[in-house]
């Protein structure tokens, strides 16, 4: 079979899963206060509404709510992949896209953004479960990453009353990665080095200019609220604390701790080695940020960690804050 007949072929067969309901997918708990308040905690979240009863009573609510961007950690699955009981799984006649570009080598994958709409509060007590559909799937594009389709999924949160509370548009890029990114060609005799891959550039705006500025000039920065000196991280136009338009930056120690971490196996992405270890470090004035570390081997990393960062000029265009543990 020709690429071209291959490729239609493949799209035929995507066309039919669109629209394709499946579902719905069951939560393992109802809506609990214990649940929103460690995601309260984690995020540094401290809106009384989420876990000030008292506080919430008095309100139009009558009793405190989830923070609505809890949406779909209601109906995810548990840590051992499996959904909750009374899930309706896909069956044969329902062909998963994603599946179906797997099977003609786009295994890349790579998340894209994430959107999502709220019709009501959820409350503890309510009992959330999700259909989710395929809403579209692109063209063929080629992209830095390689050539494939973003495949945008539409999840449907419902609650007991089957009655919906929520909307997400969750798009991906399933993708093929280029086979001289994968396969580097060795280098003959007197040739020179191969050029390896460069780190992805940042997406700079009027709010963080000043954040990718500093690392030129070796500071880490914060930003801060001119009004009430709250510290954020990432910038923004706003201090969510006073509402305060006014903000300037100080600099940090780059002292801080692991707060949590990922080693990344998948997409394997040719400017970084395999795992390549992420980790979410609280600094020590109390913001928190992500960042690469350095100096330790993926399977020594521990939440809790104390770590230094260091301004590393990655090449000719970008500097970062890369973090490295701290000897005892």
């Amino acid at each position: 079979m020709t690429d071209q007949n291959n490729n239609k072929a493949l799209e035929a067969r995507m066309a039919e899963t669109i629209g394709v309901r499946v579902g719905p997918h069951r939560s393992w708990d109802p809506v609990n206060q214990p649940m929103i308040r460690h995601w309260a905690q984690a995020m540094g979240d401290q809106n009384p509404m989420y876990t000030d009863s008292e506080y919430a009573a008095k309100s139009s609510e009558g009793s405190t709510i989830a923070p609505p961007t809890m949406l779909q950690a209601w109906t995810m699955r548990g840590v051992t992949g499996q959904h909750a009981p009374g899930t309706r799984e896909r069956t044969a006649e329902q062909p998963y896209a994603l599946n179906i570009l797997d099977e003609y080598g786009f295994v890349g994958v790579v998340a894209v953004n994430c959107d999502q709409e709220y019709f009501r509060n959820i409350k503890p007590g309510d009992d959330i479960s999700h259909y989710m559909e395929i809403e579209s799937i692109s063209e063929k594009k080629d992209t830095a990453l390689g050539t494939g389709y973003f495949v945008t999924e539409l999840w449907t949160f419902v609650d007991q009353n089957e009655e919906k509370v929520g909307e997400m548009r969750f798009r991906l890029l399933k993708f093929i990665p280029p086979k001289s990114e994968n396969k580097p060609e060795s280098a003959g005799p007197g040739s020179a080095k191969p050029k390896k891959a460069v780190r992805p550039r940042p997406g700079i705006n009027r709010d963080n200019r000043f954040f990718w500025e500093g690392l030129k000039e070796g500071k880490l920065l914060i930003q801060r609220c001119k009004s009430c000196e709250t510290l954020r991280h990432p910038p923004s136009p706003m201090c969510p604390s006073c509402r305060s338009l006014e903000r300037d930056a100080v600099e940090a120690s780059g002292k801080g701790v692991i707060h949590s971490f990922v080693n990344l196996h998948h997409p394997a992405l040719p400017a970084f080695d395999e795992p390549n270890p992420i980790a979410l470090v609280e600094l020590e004035e109390g913001t928190r940020l992500v960042a690469g570390l350095v100096g330790i081997e993926p399977e020594d990393v521990k939440i809790g960690m104390a770590v230094q960062a260091e301004i590393t000029q990655c090449d000719e265009e970008l500097t970062l804050a890369l973090f490295r543990p701290v000897e005892a």
